[in-house]
C-alpha cells in the first residue's frame, strides 16, 4: 500500500504488501504477452482535498432539491455521515433534512484517503464546507460558484455546534440498514477459506476434489491460498472441513505468549543505555489485544467482463482497490470497491483480506461469492494492537523532574513525547520482532505510551511526597491539558476526596494526556478484591476538549465509547498464543467488557473551545482511563500495577 508521509509512522498494516498475489489467468497472460511487455507503475493518489478537487465532485443538487455530498470516508459507527451532512447544511444554509451523503465508493466519491487518525474532522469536514460554501452562489440566484468563499464562524453556526442524532439512526434500530454481511446478489455462492495451523505455515498439498465431493460448487488453490464455495455457508464449511482433512502443512512459528516480553527485548533493533544518574526507573508492559468489532470481516465479489466489483467493510476503500488491482493484475479503473456502513473497526479494518478472498473465489466460480469471517477467524487472522515493552527512567531532584528517558519497544511512536516541561528528555521508539501481526488500534501506541508515562508520573509524585494533581500541574505548561485536568478534578471533587478516608478496598486516581490535537483528563474511583486481585471501576469523571465542538451529542458518545472500550484492556483483554496459534479465539475466552463491568457513575465534561479548530474525538478519550485506574489500585492496595491488563 502506498506510504503517505503525512500519516502516523506506526500504522504497521498500511505498509504491508497485499496478503495475496494471485497467479495470472491464461487470458490475462496471453493478453499481456500479446501487447508486449507490460510495465506497471503504481502511483499513490494524492488526497482529494490536496489536489484542488472540483465542487461538482463533492456536492450535487438534484431536481428534487436534495443535496448529495460525496466523500471517500466511511461510516463504521463513529458518525462522519451525520457530521459531513451537518457541515454541508451549515454552509449551504439549508435544513439538514435536505442533505444526503454518499461515502466510500471508489467509482463515485473522491479519494479522501483512509478513515483513520481522527482526520475526518480536521481535513474532510473543511473540504466539504469549502465546497458547500462555494455552491451557495447557485442558491443565491447567481448561478455561479463563489470563489474563495468565507466559511461561517462558530458564532454564526446554526447547524454545526448543535446536538444532532445520527441521520441513519432509524435504519439501524429498525434493521433496515444492510451491512456488508447482509449484501446478497443473484446466484451468489458462500465461500470458506482454509487457514494454516500456525502463523507462517506453508501449504504443501491439498485435495480440492474432497471439497467438491462434500458439496462445494468450486474449489481453488493458488499458492498458499486454498478455499471453496457452495450454495450455503453451511455447505461451504462442511466442504472446507473435508478439504482441511487432506491438507499437508510445513513450518510455522513456535512463539508463546509466556515468552513475549523477553522476546521483544532480545530482538530489539537497538539497545538503549540507561539514563545517567537516574534516581527512578520502571518497566511497563501491555498485551496484544484485538479490536473485537461487532461485525467480523465480510465481502461480496462480482466479476463482469474482466471488471471487479467488491462490497466490503474497510476503513480504506481506495487502498483495498489498489490491493485488489495488484493481486489480480488489473488496472485500478477496472476495480470498484463499495463500502456499506459497517459494524465497527476501531483501526482494525484498514486492510481487505475478505475482499481478496471473495474475489479469488468468485473468479474461480464464475459467480458472485460472499466471504464472511467467523469470530474465530477474526480473532486469529486479523491484526492486533501491538504488545509494548516500555522502559521509563527519570532524575528527580528537589521535587522536580530534571531528566527523562522513555523507550517504547515494539508498539510504536504515537503519544511518545511527554507533555510535561522537563529540561533534559529523550524519547524513542525501537522496533522489535513482533510474533503476532501488528496493526493500528484506537490512538495507535498512545494507549501504551500514555499508560506508562502517567503511571510513572504517579510514582514520581509519591517519591516527591506531592499530591498527584499538584505534581502534574507543577510540570505542565500546556494550558489545554491544565484546563481539562482541573475541570475533571473539580467535577470529581479530587481535593476533598483525596483528603478524606476511603472505604476499605477503595482507591482514587487521576491521569491526563494529549493526542491528535485534543486533550483529556480522568478521575476515577475503583474497588479491588484483595483475594482475587481484580478491580472494578466504580466512578469516572472524564473531561475532554477537541476545539470547537461540531456535534456535541456525537462527541459525548465517542468519549463514552472510548471509556468502555478502554475498560476491556484494563480489566482482562489479552491475546494468548502458543506455538504460533491464538488460543483464546472466542468471546467466552477473550472477555470484552460486560454490562456488569460498567461503572456506577460515568460523567463526561466537554469543553467547547470555539476559538480553536475542531479536532477528531474518536480516539484520544481512550488514553486516560488505564493510568487513572492503575493509580487508584495503588491508592487502595499500596502496590503499583505496571501491566495492561492491570495485575499486581
Amino acid at each position: 500500500m502506498p506510504r503517505n508521509n503525512a500519516f502516523e509512522p506506526d500504522r504497521f498494516e498500511l505498509f504491508e504488501p497485499p496478503c495475496y498475489r494471485f497467479e495470472f489467468t491464461r487470458r490475462q497472460l496471453f493478453g499481456t504477452l500479446g501487447a508486449g511487455w507490460l510495465v506497471t507503475v503504481w502511483v499513490a493518489d494524492a488526497q482529494a482535498q490536496e489536489r484542488g478537487e472540483s465542487v461538482e465532485a463533492r456536492i450535487h443538487l438534484g431536481d428534487d432539491g436534495i443535496f448529495t455530498v460525496f466523500s471517500g470516508k466511511v461510516e463504521e459507527g463513529q458518525g462522519p455521515r451525520t457530521e459531513l451532512a451537518m457541515a454541508a447544511a451549515e454552509e449551504l444554509g439549508v435544513p439538514l433534512e435536505r442533505v444526503r451523503v454518499v461515502l466510500g465508493d471508489t467509482a463515485r466519491t473522491p479519494d479522501d484517503w483512509i478513515t483513520a487518525g481522527s482526520r475526518t474532522t480536521p481535513q474532510t469536514v473543511p473540504a466539504v464546507r469549502r465546497a458547500a460554501a462555494a455552491a451557495r452562489g447557485w442558491l443565491s440566484g447567481g448561478k455561479r460558484l463563489i470563489e474563495n468563499p468565507r466559511l461561517r464562524e462558530p458564532s454564526e453556526w446554526t447547524v454545526l455546534g448543535k446536538g444532532h442524532w445520527r441521520t441513519d439512526a432509524r435504519d439501524i434500530v429498525t434493521g433496515a440498514h444492510r451491512y456488508p454481511s447482509d449484501i446478497a446478489l443473484d446466484g451468489m455462492l458462500y465461500g470458506a477459506v482454509l487457514r494454516p495451523p500456525a502463523y507462517g505455515a506453508k501449504l504443501e498439498a491439498v485435495d480440492l476434489e474432497s471439497a467438491k465431493k462434500a458439496g462445494a460448487a468450486a474449489a481453488v488453490r493458488d499458492g498458499d491460498f486454498a478455499a471453496c464455495a457452495a450454495r450455503t455457508s453451511f455447505e461451504a464449511r462442511r466442504a472446507l472441513e473435508a478439504m482441511a482433512a487432506t491438507a499437508r502443512w510445513s513450518g510455522g512459528q513456535k512463539h508463546n505468549h509466556t515468552e513475549l516480553f523477553d522476546h521483544l527485548r532480545s530482538t530489539a533493533k537497538e539497545k538503549i543505555p540507561p539514563l545517567a544518574n537516574r534516581t527512578h526507573h520502571a518497566e511497563f508492559r501491555t498485551a496484544y489485544i484485538q479490536h473485537a468489532p461487532m461485525e467480523p470481516r465480510a465481502a461480496v465479489a462480482d466479476w463482469k467482463d474482466g471488471r471487479l466489483t467488491v462490497w466490503t467493510g474497510t476503513s480504506n476503500p481506495f487502498g483495498v482497490r489498489t490491493d485488489l488491482a495488484r493481486a489480480f493484475g488489473l488496472r485500478e479503473t477496472d476495480v470498484r470497491v463499495i463500502v456499506p456502513d459497517f459494524g465497527g473497526g476501531f483501526g482494525g479494518k484498514h486492510t481487505g483480506e475478505a475482499a481478496l478472498e471473495a474475489a479469488r473465489l468468485a473468479r474461480e466460480a464464475g459467480r458472485p461469492v460472499k466471504v464472511r469471517w467467523t469470530r474465530e477467524e477474526e480473532f486469529r487472522w486479523a491484526y492486533y494492537r501491538p504488545a509494548a515493552l516500555i522502559d521509563v527512567e527519570a532524575v528527580l531532584e528537589g521535587g522536580r523532574i530534571r531528566a527523562w528517558q522513555f523507550t517504547n519497544y515494539n508498539s510504536g511512536a504515537a503519544g511518545l513525547q511527554t507533555p510535561y516541561a522537563i529540561p533534559d528528555r529523550r524519547e524513542k521508539y525501537v522496533p522489535a520482532d513482533s510474533p503476532l501481526r501488528p496493526g493500528s488500534y484506537r490512538t495507535l501506541a498512545a494507549t501504551a505510551n500514555n499508560f506508562a508515562r502517567e503511571a510513572f508520573m504517579e510514582e514520581l509524585a509519591a517519591a516527591a511526597n506531592a499530591d498527584p494533581l499538584d505534581f502534574r500541574l507543577a510540570h505542565l505548561e500546556n494550558a489545554r491539558i491544565r484546563a481539562v485536568l482541573e475541570a475533571a478534578c473539580q467535577k470529581f471533587g479530587w481535593r476533598q476526596r483525596r483528603a478524606a478516608r476511603r472505604a476499605p478496598n477503595r482507591g482514587i486516581g487521576l491521569a491526563c494526556g494529549t493526542e491528535k490535537n485534543s486533550v483529556v483528563a480522568a478521575c476515577v474511583e475503583v474497588e479491588v478484591d484483595p483475594k482475587a486481585r481484580t478491580v472494578r471501576l466504580v466512578e469516572i469523571v472524564e473531561a475532554f476538549e477537541c476545539g470547537a465542538l461540531l456535534n456535541p451529542w456525537n462527541t459525548r458518545s465517542q468519549v463514552e465509547g472510548c471509556i468502555l472500550m478502554g475498560l476491556g484492556a484494563v480489566l482482562r483483554e489479552e491475546i494468548l498464543f502458543e506455538n504460533g496459534r491464538v488460543i483464546n479465539a472466542r468471546f467466552s475466552q477473550y472477555r470484552v467488557p460486560r454490562f456488569r463491568d460498567l461503572p456506577d457513575k460515568l460523567e463526561v465534561v466537554l469543553l467547547d473551545r470555539k476559538d480553536l479548530p475542531s479536532a477528531g474525538a474518536g480516539e484520544t478519550p481512550i488514553i486516560a482511563l488505564a493510568p487513572a485506574m492503575a493509580a487508584a489500585v495503588f491508592d487502595a492496595t499500596g502496590v503499583r500495577p505496571r501491566t495492561l491488563p492491570l495485575r499486581w
